[in-house]
């Protein structure tokens, strides 16, 4: 679960037990002002990952990968699948119970991650397709 997600998670229960505990004792003074506060810090912290989360796409092609990601402006990286020579799958805890994980791409003349498909829905699925392109690639230039 990305930090963000979990930072606003606290704020937010933080939040709503002090404000329940504000409200509840009789002042609603500063406790509960100060837990309707966090709260909303809280719940737009969560609600600002889901949008990114849900406004970033992967895509593998026969060709090339592609990681697009924004809201207003658009940010794109691309290369050509032929570079790709390494895959790495994560799963955390969570991810493994929920169902995600994080794909890390590396290419040829790069020791580092050139690309990483983060909290990718059915992992394992999505490594499989991209190493089935992987091995396509390779015996089609054997053939050639």
């Amino acid at each position: 679960m990305g930090s963000r997600v979990l930072v606003g998670l606290v704020l937010a229960a933080v939040g709503f037990v002090s404000t329940a505990w504000g409200v509840t004792g009789g002042d609603v003074g500063m406790p509960a002002l100060l837990g309707v506060a966090l709260l909303v810090v809280g719940a737009t912290l969560v609600a600002l990952q889901y949008v990114v989360w849900t406004n970033t796409r992967y895509v593998i092609t026969t060709d090339e990968l592609y990681k697009k990601r924004g809201i207003v402006s658009r940010d794109v990286t691309q290369f050509r699948i032929d570079r790709v020579q390494n895959t790495t799958l994560e799963q955390d805890v969570v991810g493994r119970l929920l169902g995600y994980g994080d794909l890390t791409i590396y290419t040829a003349g790069s020791g580092d991650p050139e690309l990483t498909f983060e909290r990718t829905p059915n992992p394992e699925r999505a490594n499989g397709a991209l190493n089935q392109q992987l091995s396509d690639l390779v015996d089609g230039s054997r053939s050639a």
